[in-house]
């Protein structure tokens, strides 16, 4: 069965509910509104798909994850939210391209949830979207997804459930490519995250706080510690959070800023040597969040954007919005430096310390200068020759108008949110081009579900590009992975809202 919907019978079966990116796909399940004319997650073409990639005596890499309310020390704060560990980020989770990935999960939580492989060309059935690629995992059930993972990487995990990005459950998936030298001395994990969650309110709290102020207002009874003085989380609007690069900035002006799940207070070390080349592998795992990043004294050079490699570029800082990933490389020189994730367009930063000698400990609040030299968004990097998608004819276009509006708090396709938009339909073997038409004053991060993408203007291969106001971003893709996939908004706030759309192909 499929449980991709049309606009009509999917209004009939959420009637009555709330939370569009949520219950309309819970919805399909329980009312079993199913469309006979698409490809089925759990259908012949995605096994026929699935067992393609499969090689002879592929290794099994098995893992299990329990999502639970857990208890965080974020550096010097105690927090009490849900994650898949004692810690934040959630397990690595390691594997080879080729490799079987088995994961185990038992939900500890009191409310249902599911795991998303974010990047991945995964087959459709395992893709974590309740409602849509599985049933949600109850509270106290259990699910298991297996699926080959076919490209080398940087990715990540995190539920598609809600608003629950924004506590801790999210961790990286390294696929490693066994044909790589290993052309550097150390290789480090750098996960940055924007944090409310235990400081006075939840996500969900954030969100009905967003609704039902139309986006603008103050959340009383936080922590007046946690903001600097500050009596409420303000919940401001583009006017108030805006960066020359991406325009408006985000919904949310957050109270701390993470990195590896530290605040600047009580930063992570990263310990090297002098002239040691490192291979940092970032992950923005913010929900509403940009950051912009660099590292004291150094210069980056980025050789993989979204997993895939791109021309090497040098840089002084980079741009990650919300959903992407970037690979660089560095040469350490000798002492102690700031590895700075600035939240941009709003206030505050993530600290990370990097040590390879002696020296004094930089402050909370440092900023160093190659924050304001050379800045790259990664949707500008060339795609390396290797992995350049082929020249061909365009089969299908779709136009995505990407609007929205703070008051009310609503953000659309093409006018419309996703429990009233009918899927975007394409044919198996197609070359697809999708075109981003950002209308609103906000950079939106788009995701598309399954696919690496190539961005047409540049090259780069990615599956999530910032899209700023009052530009169009064009990519294409060969529709070769059948399903159904979601393709959004990576602002978890602009996709709980409308910002979603199914990408669906046709039998």
């Amino acid at each position: 069965m499929s449980p991709t919907l049309t606009r009509r019978r999917l209004l009939a079966g959420i009637a009555g509910t709330a939370g569009l990116a949520g219950t309309a796909g819970a919805a399909a399940w329980a009312g079993g509104l199913f469309d006979a004319h698409l490809v089925a997650p759990d259908g012949n073409l995605v096994a026929r798909t699935e067992s393609a990639r499969r090689r002879a005596g592929a290794r099994t890499v098995s893992a299990t994850l329990n999502p639970r309310p857990v208890t965080l020390d974020l550096g010097g704060r105690q927090v009490q939210t849900w994650g898949y560990h004692d810690s934040v980020p959630g397990p690595l989770l390691r594997a080879r391209a080729g490799d079987v990935l088995r994961v185990d999960v038992t939900n500890g939580l009191d409310a249902d949830t599911s795991v998303h492989w974010h990047g991945v060309a995964l087959r459709n059935d395992m893709d974590g979207v309740p409602g849509v690629t599985q049933k949600p995992i109850a509270a106290g059930g259990r699910h298991t997804y297996e699926f080959t993972v076919p490209d080398p990487g940087t990715y990540f995990y995190h539920p598609h459930s809600g608003v629950q990005l924004d506590r801790a459950l999210y961790g990286v998936l390294v696929v490693d490519d066994p044909n790589e030298t290993g052309r550097y001395d150390q290789e480090w994990i750098v996960v940055i995250d924007d944090w409310v969650d235990g400081t006075g309110r939840t996500p969900d709290d954030v969100l009905a706080s967003l609704q039902s102020m139309g986006g603008h207002g103050d959340m009383p009874g936080m922590d007046p510690g946690d903001m600097g003085g500050m009596t409420g989380m303000s919940m401001g609007g583009m006017e108030t959070m805006t960066s020359p690069l991406l325009g408006g900035a985000g919904d949310v002006d957050y109270p701390r800023y993470l990195i590896n799940g530290r605040g600047p207070q009580a930063p992570v070390t990263l310990a090297g040597r002098p002239r040691q080349r490192v291979r940092i592998r970032l992950v923005n795992a913010a929900s509403d969040t940009a950051f912009r990043i660099a590292l004291g004294s150094h210069r980056l050079t980025v050789t993989h954007t979204d997993g895939f490699p791109v021309t090497p570029t040098t840089c002084d800082a980079l741009v990650l919005g919300m959903g992407e990933r970037a690979d660089v490389t560095v040469e350490l020189a000798d002492g102690v430096f700031s590895l700075v994730a600035v939240a941009e367009g709003k206030n505050g930063q993530g600290l990370a310390l990097v040590r390879t000698g002696a020296g004094s400990t930089p402050g909370t609040a440092v900023h160093p200068p190659e924050l304001d030299r050379r800045v790259l968004l990664t949707g500008g990097l060339s795609a390396a020759d290797a992995v350049r998608l082929e020249r061909r004819p365009v089969d299908r276009v779709h136009r995505l108008v990407l609007g929205g509006s703070m008051m009310p708090y609503r953000w659309t396709v093409n006018g419309a949110t996703f429990d009233k938009l009918d899927p975007l339909l394409v044919g198996q073997g197609e070359r697809v081009r999708l075109e981003f038409v950002n209308t609103s004053s906000m950079f939106h991060p788009m995701h598309v579900h399954g696919h690496t993408f190539a961005v047409t203007d540049t090259g780069a291969r990615k599956d999530t590009v910032i899209v700023v106001p009052r530009q169009t971003v064009a990519v294409e893709f060969d529709a070769t992975n059948p399903g159904q996939w979601m393709t959004h908004c990576h602002n978890i706030y602009h996709a709980e809202t409308g910002m979603m759309i199914n990408l669906a192909y046709q039998e």
